[in-house]
C-alpha cells in the first residue's frame, strides 16, 4: 500500500530522504481522502520521455512537469476489494514527473528541488483523486489542497523563505 517510487540511478538527487518525504506526504494525502488501501506508482523520468507520453496520451508534443494516469477514471470513491488484512491494494494509478523540469522550475520559483518534487507529486496525486484545474473555481480548490498538505509537512513556499 501507499506510494511506490521508481527512480533511475541516473538521478542521484533523489536520495533516500527525498523518497521518504514523498512516501510520507503521499500516504497522508491518500489517508485524508479515504484511500488508505490505495497504491500509486511514482516514476521519475527525463524531458524526452515525458514529452513522448504527453504526445501519446494528451496530444501535446512538448515536455511537461507531471502527468497522472488514473486506472479508474471517474470513480466516486474508494473501491472495495475486501475487508481482511490480506486484501489486495486498490491500484489508483501512476504519476510521472520530469526531474529536469522539476529542477528548472525549482530554480525559476526560487525554492528547493525537494519542495518542487513534493509539490508535483501532490499535484499529480490530487489529479488521480479527481481534482482538476480547468476552471478557476476548481483551480482554487486544488491549489488550496496542495498547499494544505505541503504546509502540514513543512513544505509551503513560506517555509522556505
Amino acid at each position: 500500500m501507499g506510494i511506490i517510487v521508481n527512480c533511475d540511478p541516473a538521478f542521484p538527487e533523489l536520495d533516500q530522504r527525498m523518497i521518504d518525504s514523498l512516501v510520507a506526504l503521499g500516504e497522508r494525502v491518500l489517508q485524508a481522502h479515504h484511500w488508505d488501501k490505495a497504491e500509486v506508482g511514482l516514476t521519475f523520468t527525463d524531458d524526452e520521455t515525458i514529452q513522448l507520453l504527453n504526445k501519446e496520451y494528451r496530444g501535446i508534443d512538448a515536455p511537461t512537469d507531471v502527468l497522472s494516469f488514473a486506472l479508474e477514471e471517474g470513480e466516486e470513491g474508494p473501491l472495495e476489494y475486501g475487508e481482511g488484512e490480506d486484501s489486495p491494494p486498490v491500484l489508483l494509478g501512476d504519476i510521472v514527473i520530469s526531474l529536469p523540469r522539476a529542477k528548472e522550475q525549482a530554480r525559476e520559483y526560487g525554492h528547493s528541488l525537494e519542495r518542487e518534487v513534493l509539490y508535483l507529486a501532490v499535484h499529480g496525486l490530487l489529479h488521480l483523486l479527481g481534482y482538476d484545474h480547468q476552471h478557476a473555481k476548481d483551480k482554487q480548490v486544488m491549489r488550496a489542497e496542495e498547499e494544505r498538505f505541503l504546509q502540514a509537512e513543512g513544505w509551503s513556499r513560506e517555509d522556505e523563505e
